[in-house]
């Protein structure tokens, strides 16, 4: 667990500063959500607001389960190396994106139409959103939406090799873009302005991109594994 907690605190820091993004896909939903409940009745509203992106995060997560399977199937196969490759250059064009210097990620968007014009009715039939359960199965099914940022999140969740990892990555990943839907929700937009705020997003993606850099497969890993271990027996021998 030890060796994941710095994946899981980049797919935390990928949904928080794509926020942004998910702004644009569920937004007017987060709208729809709570327009027919007074502004009163603010605890109802939080409560829709909370199962919807509790359902839309499980959906995440069962995503990340299911790609982690074929992960695991060539973990240990040739085509290993060449998966890590593509992990790490997706996470320098996630960074890329979040800090707005480069957009060409949301083209993987089309590989998921197909699937989302079948789930679309469904979902739609759902709205108005009166009930807890309506949200949850919502939110569930909304989080099969076409979204750039999730495809290369769950690719780069698959690279490492073990279908639970990938699913609590794709559910850190999930959890890192509920401030900013639960706060377009409750129309809360000191939160919404910090994290669209230029410095912020760009230094996300400076750390993303260095992240990316890290899991490029090479020799610098090993030197700083080394290092580190080097590092501790000399701390162990005084």
């Amino acid at each position: 667990m030890t060796e994941l907690a710095p994946l899981l605190l980049s797919a935390w820091v990928l949904g928080l500063l794509g926020g942004g993004h998910c702004l644009g896909m569920c937004g007017g939903l987060m709208g729809a959500l709570t327009m027919a409940i007074p502004p009163e009745q603010r605890a109802k509203r939080l409560r829709l607001l909370l199962a919807y992106n509790l359902g839309r995060v499980a959906s995440y997560a069962v995503a990340g389960f299911l790609i982690g399977l074929a992960g695991w199937a060539i973990a240990n196969s040739p085509a290993a190396t060449a998966l890590r490759v593509v992990a790490a250059l997706l996470l320098i064009s996630m960074g890329l994106y979040l800090a707005g210097w480069w957009s060409g990620l949301t083209r993987v968007e089309a590989l998921g139409r197909g699937l989302w014009r079948h789930i679309q009715p469904v979902a739609s039939r759902l709205m108005p959103v009166t009930s807890l359960p309506r949200a949850l199965v919502l939110g569930a099914l909304w989080g099969w939406l076409p979204c750039g940022l999730v495809y290369s999140t769950l690719l780069w969740s698959a690279s490492q090799g073990d279908a639970w990892d990938s699913a609590l990555l794709m559910l850190a990943f999930g959890i890192g873009t509920w401030p900013v839907l639960l706060a377009t929700g409750l129309a809360a937009e000191r939160l919404t302005g910090l994290l669209r705020k230029r410095g912020v997003r760009i230094a996300g993606g400076l750390m993303v991109i260095l992240f990316g850099l890290w899991t490029l497969p090479g020799p610098h890993q090993q030197w700083l594994m080394g290092h580190g271990n080097a590092a501790v027996h000399g701390e162990h021998s005084h």
